[in-house]
């Protein structure tokens, strides 16, 4: 393979990597580009390349994603291989073989790689709704979110977040490596979510307080670490939580990454950020960015009515439509947009 093929080859391994890191669908995958590749090489470098930058990445041997993914995967790349290639790679099916043997457990692993050459790793449930709940897992309105705030950190550094719906943790763990917040509040109402939650801050190496106690209360967590931002757990349910309870989060800034997805909690969302403007009079209100795919227009409707019809300080808000965003991992259908409302004090 000539020096140009072989760096035009070599530019298709970080799009393998990071969507199969990612898990992401196989059809976000440049297929129709390894298969030109292929047809240009007589070698099997660039299919034994991506397989190291895939199932036998280090990130993934550690954490390993689903055994169903990993294995429709491998057989996707067979297939590619078959299609131009006469003789078998004896690496894939090795590989495919010990997919194959391995069962699959309820738990499996994302990894996100990020701009600083960090990453972000998850542990999910294998199943979208488990134990009664959709946060075991994590959505694109979250990824999207992270990628927004990964390249507009000045919103969130040395300032106090405060997560609602927080699931899988994804967009909190990206603006905890990458934006400098001084405190960072993650909050579900699901026990489930909430254990899986701690153990994905953990599993990232950061801190947890032993409790969700009022930043102000802690004036010694500077002094012990001022690169890292003071990191708690919160259960919060929108439909019970009281104003005083609110209050001791004193954020100034709010996220929410696809918590629209009915009427209902449309409301209950609306209601917490009423009482949460109402606990903060002496307070400059907080930023808001809620991300939400738009899955229904009467549900994005509803929002932005009943943002109207609070009429709280905290919601009036300037309802800023980007496009899709076009980070690395923006694969997805058609339709996942994001939206993002900033709260105007």
């Amino acid at each position: 393979m000539a020096p140009e093929e072989s760096a035009e080859a070599e530019s298709l391994l970080p799009s393998f990597e990071r969507r199969f890191l990612a898990a992401r669908t196989l059809r976000s995958f440049p297929w129709q580009s390894l298969e030109e590749k292929l047809r240009d090489s007589s070698g099997p470098e660039l299919l034994l390349n991506i397989l190291q930058k895939t199932v036998k990445h280090p990130l993934c041997v550690k954490h390993p994603p689903s055994v169903k993914y990993a294995r429709c995967f491998l057989s996707e790349l067979i297939r590619k291989h078959e299609a131009v290639h006469t003789e078998p790679l004896d690496e894939l099916y090795e590989a495919l073989a010990e997919v194959l043997m391995a069962e699959e457990p309820t738990q499996c692993h994302r990894s996100y790689l990020l701009p600083s050459g960090d990453s972000v790793t998850l542990s999910e449930s294998t199943a979208i709704i488990s134990h009664g709940t959709t946060g075991l897992v994590t959505w694109d309105a979250a990824l999207y979110l992270a990628e927004w705030a990964i390249e507009n950190p000045a919103a969130f550094a040395h300032r106090t977040v405060l997560e609602l719906g927080s699931g899988a943790g994804l967009t909190g763990l990206a603006i905890c490596k990458t934006c400098c917040p001084s405190t960072y509040v993650f909050s579900d109402c699901h026990s489930c979510v909430l254990e899986q939650l701690r153990g994905n801050i953990l599993l990232n190496g950061l801190s947890l307080e032993p409790d969700t106690t009022a930043p102000e209360r802690h004036p010694g967590h500077n002094a012990h670490d001022a690169e890292s931002p003071r990191v708690t757990v919160a259960q919060l349910d929108w439909d019970v939580v009281t104003a005083p309870e609110l209050a001791t989060f004193r954020p100034d800034v709010i996220i929410a990454a696809d918590v629209l997805y009915c009427p209902e909690t449309v409301v209950s969302l609306v209601r917490v950020l009423q009482r949460l403007s109402a606990c903060l009079k002496d307070q400059q209100a907080p930023d808001a960015y809620i991300a939400f795919t738009v899955r229904s227009p009467e549900t994005c409707w509803l929002f932005t009515s009943e943002l109207v019809l609070s009429g709280s300080p905290l919601l009036q808000y300037g309802a800023a439509h980007p496009q899709k965003p076009h980070g690395p991992y923006s694969g997805g259908p058609p339709g996942n947009a994001a939206r993002f409302s900033g709260g105007i004090p």
